[in-house]
């Protein structure tokens, strides 16, 4: 006979499949839910600081407007980037695509099978993923839109949801809702600071580097790789592949090219394993494999933007963990650290939501 505490942890097993399944197959609704909560939570002190002077209205629609700015800004440049890649790439689309035939045909002079690999560059490859990045780059606009909406109606109710926790004195739960919401906030605006900071010193440092090996779109690769950080593990990953295969293209030799993939990862490596943690301390400390489970469970649930806010959504959870005494253990398992919990013993959320 099954015992009770055996069913019920098969319970919560389906319940959490199932919970998955529903944010998959609702991507639409709640990836922009999600992500206008993560801008709420980091505008939110704008918000407060006009709304006494302006009104609630007028400091909800002028923090939206902040958001637009930033979120336009990081998307143009990213466009700018990518765009100019893109263009290099067609540009020069007949020099690359016969140097990758004259290193084919090296690798079958050295007895290196590589007959198959023979139809992979060509302009039709190139121009179906030059639709496919049209389609992605249409599908994040109406996304953009949509969560623009949710976020100019959250700041608006964000202070009535507040104070109807508040009107719930006598409930533990609506309390811990509160404290959570308030350290999660916190939480979240630390993680896009130092985020934010570590960006920008990798995407400097990877344009001197481009700059100082003679690559060509040093810029654009500065960029890139700024843009890309934000994304843990994927983006690092994806920004030193696509210079270290532009690197072997341009220079014709696979030494280069390790030199370069050697170069960027230990810049990653250092912005990304060494000084931001330091930066972030205790504050911000979860696991770092619960980080890559959350990244890649938000990529496979709602792509990109999933890859994005998973770790977001994870800080929530947990410190949502932390508030509630049956829940308290997975706070602290998946804390990272070995000493008292950091969900707990950080300053940095006791101030309103």
């Amino acid at each position: 006979m099954v015992s009770d505490r055996a069913m019920r942890t098969m319970i919560g097993l389906c319940t959490v499949i199932l919970i998955a399944a529903a944010l998959r197959a609702a991507d639409t609704v709640f990836a922009p839910i999600a992500v206008a909560l993560f801008v709420i939570a980091l505008v939110r002190p704008v918000q407060r600081g006009i709304q006494p002077r302006a009104g609630a209205a007028i400091a909800a629609l002028a923090t939206m407007l902040l958001a637009l700015v930033a979120v336009a800004a990081l998307a143009v440049l990213s466009a700018w980037a990518f765009g100019r890649v893109g263009q290099w790439t067609i540009v020069n689309a007949a020099a690359l695509q016969a140097l990758y035939v004259q290193k084919l045909a090296l690798l079958q002079d050295a007895g290196i099978p590589a007959e198959a690999m023979a139809g992979l560059f060509d302009m039709r490859l190139m121009v179906r993923l030059a639709q496919q990045v049209t389609a992605q780059l249409q599908g994040v606009l109406s996304f953009t839109v949509v969560t623009l909406v949710f976020v100019i109606l959250g700041l608006l109710e964000v202070d009535v949801a507040r104070r109807q926790l508040e009107a719930l004195r006598d409930s533990p739960a609506a309390a811990a809702l509160l404290r959570a919401a308030s350290r999660t906030a916190a939480k979240l605006r630390a993680y896009m600071a130092v985020r934010t900071a570590m960006s920008i010193l990798t995407g400097l440092a990877v344009w001197a580097f481009a700059r100082a090996m003679g690559l060509e779109l040093a810029e654009e690769w500065g960029l890139i790789a700024f843009v890309l950080n934000y994304i843990p593990f994927i983006g690092p990953l994806v920004a030193t592949v696509f210079p270290t295969a532009f690197a072997a293209l341009q220079f014709g030799t696979w030494q280069v090219a390790v030199t370069v993939f050697a170069a960027l990862q230990v810049i990653q490596f250092l912005s990304g394993s060494y000084i931001e943690p330091r930066v972030a301390g205790r504050r911000l400390a979860v696991s770092p494999f619960l980080v890559l489970v959350a990244v890649f469970l938000g990529a496979f649930l709602w792509g990109i933007i999933g890859a994005f806010i998973g770790v977001p959504i994870l800080i929530a959870i947990l410190c949502i963990c932390d508030e509630f005494e049956q829940s308290r253990w997975a706070a602290r398992l998946f804390s990272g650290l070995d000493a008292e919990p950091v969900m707990r013993r950080d300053s940095g959320g006791t101030g309103s939501a």
